[in-house]
C-alpha cells in the first residue's frame, strides 16, 4: 500500500519566495496526519482544496510560529467554519496543551471558553520512548534549535510507511537514526553555504550525506539564498503543492 505526502507549505518564517509555512500532509489508507502546521497552513490547505476536517492528527516538531502558529486557526475554523465533528489529536514535544492553549488565547481572546463540539486531545511525545497512538508511532529526537521551543526531529510511522523530518535543527548525532530506511526523509536546507546557528545548510548536508540512508530525501525550508541556488542542490527540492507517493 502506498501513502501520499503533500507539501502543503515548505517555506521559512519569512515567506521567502512566496512559500507558505511548514506543513506536510501524509495520507495513508487508514489515517491522515500533518507534520507541523505553521501560521499560514489553513490558507495553504484551502488553496489546495484540502478539507482540514479530514486531518486526524497534527504532529508538531517545536513551538515556533512558522511550525505551530496555524493550530489556533485550525481549531477556530473547526468550531465556527467547518463545523468539525470528527476527533482531532495534536501531538507535540512537551507541554503541548499549555502551549497551544496560550497561543490560541493570545490570537483569539476568550477562545478558552469555547467548548469544541468534537473530541480534541493533546499528547506529548517526549524524548524517552516512542509514542504510539491510533495507528501512529512517533519517535522524537532532540534537535539543535532554540531551546525555549522544545525542538525535536520526528520519525513518524503509519500503515507500514515512515516519514522523517529534521524540523529546524543544526546537525545532530541523532540524524542518521532519524533518516535510516525512511520512505521519505524531509531535511531542512535553510541556506546554501552561509552558516547560521540552529539550522542546516546545503554544505552541511553534503558533508554528512553518506551517514544518511533514507529511501528518498527531499530538501525544504529555504531562505532566499537557497532558493537562488536550487539548481545546484544535490537532492530533490520541495515546493508548495508537491505530492510524493511512497
Amino acid at each position: 500500500m502506498t501513502a501520499r505526502v503533500t507539501f502543503v507549505g515548505c517555506g521559512d518564517a519569512f515567506g521567502s519566495g512566496g512559500r507558505f509555512n511548514t506543513c506536510f500532509l501524509v495520507e495513508t489508507p487508514s489515517l491522515r496526519f500533518a507534520i507541523d502546521f505553521g501560521a499560514s497552513s489553513l490558507i495553504a490547505l484551502k488553496k489546495l482544496g484540502i478539507d482540514p476536517n479530514t486531518i486526524d492528527v497534527v504532529v508538531l516538531t517545536h513551538f515556533h510560529g512558522d511550525h505551530c502558529g496555524g493550530v489556533p486557526f485550525l481549531l477556530l475554523d473547526a468550531a465556527l467554519g467547518a463545523r468539525r465533528k470528527s476527533p482531532l489529536t495534536i501531538i507535540g514535544p512537551q507541554d503541548t496543551r499549555f502551549r497551544i492553549t496560550a497561543l490560541s488565547e493570545a490570537l483569539f481572546p476568550t477562545m478558552h471558553i469555547r467548548i469544541p463540539q468534537f473530541y480534541l486531545a493533546y499528547l506529548d511525545s517526549g524524548f524517552d520512548r516512542p509514542l504510539e497512538f491510533g495507528g501512529l508511532k512517533v519517535t522524537s529526537f532532540k534537535a539543535a534549535h532554540t531551546d525555549a521551543t522544545i525542538p525535536s526531529s520526528v520519525r513518524v510511522e503509519a500503515h507500514g510507511k515512515v516519514v522523517a523530518y529534521t524540523g529546524d535543527s543544526a546537525w545532530t548525532e541523532h540524524m542518521p537514526a532519524l533518516a535510516k530506511d525512511a520512505d521519505l526523509f524531509i531535511c531542512e536546507s535553510y541556506f546554501y553555504d552561509t552558516p547560521i546557528r540552529f539550522h542546516l545548510n546545503h554544505v552541511d548536508i553534503l558533508e554528512h550525506r553518506r551517514k544518511l540512508a533514507p529511501k528518498r530525501m527531499v530538501l525544504t525550508h529555504f531562505s532566499p539564498e537557497m532558493i537562488e541556488r536550487i539548481d545546484d542542490a544535490s537532492e530533490q527540492c520541495a515546493y508548495d503543492g508537491l505530492t510524493i507517493d511512497i
